[in-house]
């Protein structure tokens, strides 16, 4: 059994120090390892990013994680993965995997921010003024990224993580208007394509927990409006 607790969309400020600390302590008790779907800040200030590493400094498990949008906020995406990394071991992937020995099964985990463009019948195209070409190019561009990734994965078991939405299902309960903004069909692609046993998302405060690509695999929404909990757990046979 392979235990993987998650959480995304966390937002904590500089007045947050110790909201999370009390409900993680035992967390190393329940899973194998912990994964944060990004939005750990608010503004995505290094302020904040010290928070984040106080708040999940010492757990006793690996912790991995992407960044969000509002982690991107204030331009310091470089030095706030060097604080989580030297102030608490949280390595931040984007476009990069990671293997663990975990019950005597090789987890693979590879991560990437995403970003938006829809879905099927209701999704961007590459077409037209420069300004939209890139804005697709971009997401292109990313989910290839995570294909890389998870495909150099020499594991048993393989777990996308992001923070943009790779399906519609968990954005159930958002505004149809803001789908595009949300995630884009290309992540969803690259998990069927991949053997990918479980995607996990954040971003969609209003969605749902519960989804699946259209390959069959299990995509969970763990941004915390959502599961309200400090994290949600996971079980891989």
């Amino acid at each position: 059994m392979i235990r993987i607790a998650a959480v995304g969309d966390v937002h904590l400020g500089e007045d947050a120090q110790g909201r999370l600390r009390p409900a993680l302590e035992q967390v190393s008790e329940r899973a194998d390892v912990l994964l944060l779907a990004g939005d750990l800040t608010r503004h995505g200030t290094t302020a904040e990013a010290r928070i984040v590493a106080h708040e999940f400094r010492d757990l006793g498990l690996p912790i991995y994680a992407v960044l969000g949008n509002h982690d991107y906020h204030s331009d310091a995406v470089d030095e706030m993965t060097e604080i989580l990394f030297g102030e608490s071991g949280i390595r931040v992937l984007e476009g990069e995997g990671v293997v663990l020995p975990v019950n005597g099964r090789r987890v693979g985990i590879a991560g990437v921010k995403g970003f938006g463009g829809g879905f099927e019948g209701r999704c961007a195209s590459a077409f037209g003024e420069p300004e939209m070409k890139a804005f697709v190019d971009h997401t292109v561009e990313v989910a290839d990224r995570l294909r890389s990734a998870l495909k150099s994965l020499d594991a048993d078991v393989r777990v996308a993580l992001m923070h943009y939405s790779p399906i519609p299902d968990t954005l159930h309960g958002e505004p149809l208007e803001i789908y595009p903004f949300l995630g884009a069909y290309q992540l969803g692609e690259v998990v069927d394509e991949t053997e990918t046993t479980l995607a996990l998302h954040g971003h969609a405060h209003r969605g749902c927990e519960h989804g699946v690509t259209p390959g069959g695999v299990r995509v969970r929404n763990v941004a915390q409006p959502v599961i309200r909990s400090a994290y949600a757990l996971y079980d891989l046979e």
